[in-house]
């Protein structure tokens, strides 16, 4: 199944409008406040966006635009911008350096357990499979970066997956499978894991 939609995943990635980061420095102004002039987040409840790649970060902020991607304050922030700010956005954030984080050394066996090998039992595979062994996820497949992100924001996320949250529209494949992965993980384990991937170079 994911074989089969690797070519639309190429695509998508392949038709993203190039940006200017200097231009995008210009326009970040309004992302500051939650994530930063850099795209450091300071506060654990919003995502760092320094560093992530282009491509996802350009197709994120327009699912939020169309309202796909639901969230009450990213809404009327991305409801004005055109394509080529979208880009240039992109741009900027995906040049900045994400700052390196700590994960917690009680959490980090689990976590690595789980980011590492997964639990075939439970049908849980590992996090390395589609995000890298080091969390530089793959800008071609559309997987993110994860590693160095707040650990308090991967929870959110995970949990939120892990209840059945799924995007409004259809070709969401990553969504899906992150779906499908977080309804089996325990409480424990996306604690875990979620620190783990905070500090994942600094825990390896």
């Amino acid at each position: 199944m994911i074989k089969l939609l690797m070519p639309a995943l190429l695509l998508m990635s392949a038709n993203v409008m190039a940006g200017d980061a200097e231009k995008g420095k210009s326009l970040s102004g309004t992302c500051a406040a939650c994530h930063g002039m850099d795209g450091n987040s300071v506060n654990p409840i919003w995502p760092s966006l320094a560093g992530q790649h282009e491509a996802y970060l350009d197709r994120q902020i327009k699912l939020f635009r169309s309202g796909e991607r639901e969230n009450a304050l990213m809404a009327p922030m991305v409801s004005t911008l055109s394509d080529q700010d979208v880009a240039d956005l992109s741009a900027y954030f995906s040049s900045q350096k994400l700052t390196m984080k700590a994960a917690d050394p009680a959490s980090v066996e689990l976590g690595k357990k789980i980011y590492q090998g997964g639990d075939k039992v439970r049908n849980i595979p590992a996090c390395m499979s589609c995000h890298g062994p080091t969390g530089q996820g793959n800008p071609m497949s559309g997987y993110p970066v994860v590693a160095n992100q707040h650990a308090a924001y991967t929870a959110i996320q995970l949990r939120a997956y892990k209840a059945g949250r799924k995007l409004a529209n259809q070709d969401d494949v990553n969504g899906q499978i992150m779906a499908d992965v977080a309804k089996y993980m325990t409480e424990e384990e996306i604690d875990a894991v979620s620190s783990y991937i905070q500090g994942l170079k600094s825990a390896q």
